[in-house]
């Protein structure tokens, strides 16, 4: 599950701007770039915000995107994770 990478890499190839040009912006290297679109990496989020800015994408939607993946990246391989995640949701909204 790689959601924030996958719309990194179609938007970035939608606007037909290449990984260098992404990394300029965001001043790291074109690998760095590459492995965050596959999910090897976690972008920054500085990293997202700037994104966001450059995509013309609504930051707060980004954000939570890029959070969703870390959260199922820290679980995924859990059997309570589907669990862990209605308790942790409760203490958020609840608490």
């Amino acid at each position: 599950m790689n959601k924030f990478g996958d719309l990194i890499r179609s938007t970035r190839e939608e606007k037909e701007l290449l990984l260098r040009h992404i990394a300029a912006e965001l001043d790291v290297d074109t690998a760095l770039v590459s492995k965050i679109e596959r999910g090897e990496k976690t972008a920054k989020r500085e990293h997202v915000l700037t994104l966001a800015q450059l995509f013309n994408i609504n930051p707060e939607e980004l954000i939570a995107l890029w959070l969703a993946d870390q959260v199922a990246h820290l679980v995924e391989s859990e059997p309570q994770a589907e669990q862990a995640i209605r308790i942790a949701l409760n203490n958020i909204i609840g608490g």
